[in-house]
């Protein structure tokens, strides 16, 4: 179900951005259009405005009919039936253009009756070091007097003034791009994620069954009287025994681990006393730890949440025994319970080695675990922390960690 509702939201979040981006070329498109529209109603207007003042002080009348033609994109002529001079003419191209804010290059040409040919006029640059020459000018026939005007760069300049289209364009795709990599890596990390779990839980399902063996074995073994006669088989027996109990303790939380990541774990709150809960786990710690020195401190007698026993218990024990496990001397740890206007705070302090301030957000990572110089010879797969931050999600409890001025870290358990 939750694999099936992803690709959805992938497929569809796809289906907007391409929708978003055809849309956004597709407006890039028409406003072009109408910017070139724009540009040829304006390069008309001006030409009209040069026709008629070519016509002020003489005998001759402007044409009734149309005197502009425009032959492609980039090129006009005007009919004036009349004889000009070619700098009156540049001139007023340039006046009326700049009026207009046609600022863009253009060269004109004007048609010598005489010798039935379009005569070059000149190549008028916006940048003064432009020395470009002419192209040709095609000659047109049933005209008398005209001239022609080409816009040589009036694509470049109908793009320029589109550039924050262009721009957000750009920018589309590059967000479209984004998103596809970043898809393809989540899909990338889910896969491997999967293969690891699948491989996590093969590898503990395929050590529990020996360690199983092992454990029915060593249980018979230690009963046996030669083995209890013998002070050094016996002592072997139980080692044997502890270390396949705590094998088996790894295993389990690994599995547990596994499991919670592939199914949501099932969280059956119920009232639950803290006091009674974290004084069992102190006591067990000790029967196990005898150097170990836990102090609870509160000023409140009783104290009820809504959690789940079960996994609270395990939240208690795990923080506890992750205390003792970093510490380079004999553990003591201080449980500190007090109670905020809008919550429950519970602060674990240890007198353990410690973690670098840069290192700290990350050890509630799963299997993160501090290298240090003794990290080697601790116990464990770095997913202690990871499954009491889990729990914390589940009850929406916030948890936190700093190191204490001294020695050690506190870690702060907020209950609502």
């Amino acid at each position: 179900m939750k694999i099936n509702r992803l690709n959805t939201i992938i497929i569809l979040g796809l289906f907007a951005i391409i929708g978003i981006l055809v849309a956004q070329l597709l407006w890039t498109r028409q406003a072009y259009t109408i910017e070139e529209k724009k540009f040829s109603q304006k390069v008309y207007v001006s030409l009209l405005e040069v026709a008629k003042k070519l016509y002020e002080g003489t005998n001759n009348e402007l044409p009734s009919e149309n005197p502009i033609q425009k032959v492609s994109n980039d090129y006009y002529i005007v009919n004036v039936n009349n004889d000009f001079d070619a700098e009156v003419l540049e001139f007023y191209l340039k006046s009326e253009f700049e009026k207009a804010s046609i600022k863009t290059d253009f060269e004109y040409a004007i048609y010598n009756c005489q010798s039935d040919e379009m005569v070059y006029g000149n190549y008028i640059s916006l940048d003064k070091s432009n020395n470009k020459t002419s192209v040709f000018f095609p000659k047109h026939e049933n005209l008398v007097y005209y001239f022609a005007v080409r816009f040589p760069n009036e694509r470049s300049f109908l793009f320029s003034s589109l550039k924050f289209w262009f721009v957000l364009s750009f920018a589309l795709i590059i967000i479209l791009l984004v998103y596809v990599y970043s898809i393809v890596t989540i899909l990338q990390q889910k896969k491997y994620s999967e293969l690891q779990r699948d491989f996590i839980n093969n590898m503990t399902h395929e050590f529990k069954t020996p360690l199983s063996s092992i454990l029915i074995a060593s249980n018979y073994l230690i009963n046996q009287d030669k083995i209890k006669s013998d002070v050094r088989l016996s002592n072997y027996s139980k080692i044997i025994i502890e270390q396949s109990k705590k094998l088996n303790s790894h295993i389990e939380k690994i599995l547990t681990i596994a499991k919670s990541d592939s199914v949501q774990m099932i969280i059956r709150k119920e009232n639950v006393s803290v006091i009674p809960i974290i004084e069992e786990v102190i006591e067990n710690v000790k029967l196990r730890n005898e150097e170990v020195t836990i102090e609870l401190k509160t000023i409140l007698s009783t104290i009820d949440i809504e959690a789940d026993v079960f996994h609270f218990t395990n939240l208690i024990y795990n923080l506890v025994d992750n205390s003792i496990k970093y510490c380079d001397g004999k553990p003591k740890i201080i449980i500190e319970i007090s109670r905020t206007y809008t919550h429950l705070v519970i602060k674990f302090i240890d007198n353990g080695i410690g973690i670098s301030e840069k290192k700290l957000p990350f050890i509630f990572d799963k299997f993160y675990r501090e290298t240090t110089k003794n990290s080697n010879e601790v116990n464990g797969f770095g997913l202690g922390l990871y499954y009491v931050k889990k729990i914390c999600e589940l009850h929406k409890w916030q948890i936190m960690a700093k190191n204490n001025t001294e020695k050690g870290i506190t870690v702060s358990l907020l209950i609502k």
